[in-house]
């Protein structure tokens, strides 16, 4: 039987992998050329130069772990062309050899989800792991982004799925040590980081005066010492300071150059709302020079009307939308419950966090996958935030030629979780019985409220308008309104799935 798990993830995978391979020639982003920029960076100079280095605007600005995979991964790059890991000659380099080797670069990395996905769902009934592979595996937003936008996303959430299902386990040394590595390749994963403390602390740690300090101090020392390999040799050479600066770049714009749907488009929109209607009630309203995005460091604008937004208000903010699950962690924690509380997390970070980027979703979007198939609740839930959540990164694939594939991707997405569903809440016993007895057969219980239903034929409305009708009627003129009405309109269904999370785990 387990042989003919791994045997069904592996074609799962299989399929995928093919899929990513014809995805090669498609659309690159500016990440394309960062990560490049990365190879030969850490490949043409010293471990000590490799933050400080400012020959392309793409400057490091991820944890040494990601760092020295990037180093690992420059040693096959010098071989397939040297003039991949060229600091100076390499800059913009888009030949065929860089392209095929970066992309393949990817859908290798992608082993660890894989093999994340196998553990977690071992345990699982044959159904609901089959579902769970398909919607992780088949992701349409981790083959948009990482596959043709450009990133590692596949790669480090199998690192964050290896820990869920070490503390799904039972076995929490391993599970916080997994999430230590997770956050020593990219710092953005720390939103989870207080759902992990207050859940080991209390959970692991909690047994007794002595076996709880053994244990406190063994769980210490694992992240101490994870820590200690990343930035160990930083801190020797006394170049932690220029790390962290990095990694957190406070001088950016509240919001990325393409506006994630989180609460602060709202705020956005309410502040230039103000401003046009004081102006012309004859109040003299300074109107900022440029939007309220900022891709590089000092890009941030000021607000015309509203309080200014600074990352300390964006912190407290997203800690006190995080609180509820923090204090349900530490009164009942159940390992069964954790992938809900890490989702839950990711998804207050995304919605109220700084500079958050529209790729951040699938944070939560793949811990869901695993809660999705829990309960018919929790599955009409993720059938609608998938769907917003691809939706939302439509816009990252601008160019024409992409524009099948997104839709083709979302459109699939969304059959193979209906059929899946559908399948899992259908009474099967009943339904042989009611054939034999020539009586209705029973329907499926999946199936979608009206009012979501109506958000969803939403969305196929506020494409046409953006997509088609926008650029029509405006032309260049007001060329942020169709990103604007997306993003709009997906942060809806994103604070409504924030909601129904918090009322999730309250109840």
């Amino acid at each position: 039987m387990d042989g003919d798990r791994r045997h069904l993830l592996l074609w799962f995978f299989a399929a995928a992998t093919a899929v990513k391979l014809l995805l090669i020639p498609s659309y690159r982003s500016t990440d394309f050329e960062v990560h490049r920029n990365w190879l030969a960076i850490t490949h043409s100079l010293p471990l000590s130069e490799w933050y400080f280095d400012e020959t392309s605007q793409w400057t490091l600005d991820y944890p040494p772990f990601f760092a020295y995979f990037e180093r690992f991964l420059s040693l096959f790059a010098r071989l397939v062309d040297p003039k991949i890991v060229d600091l100076r000659l390499g800059l913009d380099y888009s030949a065929d050899s860089v392209v095929y080797f970066q992309r393949i670069t990817v859908i290798f990395s992608d082993l660890s989800l894989l093999f994340g996905v196998y553990r977690l769902t071992r345990k699982v009934e044959p159904l609901r792991r089959n579902l769970i592979c398909v919607l992780v595996v088949w992701s349409p937003g981790l083959l948009m982004v990482d596959h043709v936008h450009f990133q590692y996303n596949g790669f480090l959430l199998g690192w964050l799925l290896l820990s869920v299902s070490f503390l799904q386990d039972g076995r929490d040394l391993i599970g916080g040590f997994l999430f230590a590595v997770v956050l020593c390749f990219k710092h953005l994963f720390a939103v989870a980081a207080p759902v992990y403390f207050v859940y080991l602390l209390r959970h692991y740690c909690w047994a007794g005066l002595a076996t709880g300090l053994r244990r406190l101090v063994a769980l210490g020392s694992v992240v101490v010492a994870v820590f200690a390999a990343a930035f160990g040799p930083f801190i020797y050479n006394g170049q932690i300071q220029q790390v962290i600066s990095r990694m957190f770049p406070f001088g950016r714009g509240l919001c990325h150059a393409y506006w994630a749907p989180n609460f602060w488009v709202f705020y956005i929109i309410l502040d230039k709302g103000l401003a046009f209607t004081l102006r012309k009630l004859g109040f003299d309203v300074q109107v900022p020079s440029a939007s309220f995005t900022g891709g590089l460091v000092g890009d941030s604008s000021p607000f015309a009307v509203l309080p200014q937004i600074t990352p300390l208000t964006t912190f407290v903010m997203v800690l006190l939308a995080i609180t509820p699950c923090l204090i349900k962690a530490w009164k009942k924690p159940q390992p069964g419950l954790v992938a809900r509380w890490i989702a839950y997390a990711y998804t207050c970070g995304f919605l109220f966090g700084w500079h958050v980027h529209e790729k951040a979703s699938l944070h939560f979007t793949i811990p869901l996958a695993i809660v999705a198939v829990q309960s018919l609740e929790d599955a009409k839930h993720y059938f609608l935030v998938s769907i917003v959540s691809c939706y939302s990164l439509f816009p990252l694939l601008y160019e024409p030629r992409e524009y099948p594939i997104k839709v083709l991707l979302l459109l699939l997405h969304s059959m193979v979780m209906w059929l899946g569903f559908s399948a899992q809440y259908t009474d099967v016993k009943g339904l042989k019985e009611k054939k034999k007895e020539g009586g209705e057969i029973k329907r499926s219980k999946f199936e979608i409220g009206c009012v979501e239903k109506s958000y969803l034929m939403g969305l196929v409305i506020v494409e046409i308008v953006s997509q088609f009708l926008l650029p029509y009627f405006l032309g260049d003129r007001y060329a942020f309104m169709p990103l604007m009405l997306i993003s709009t309109y997906c942060a809806v269904g994103i604070m409504y799935s924030w909601i129904w999370q918090l009322r999730k785990i309250l109840t």
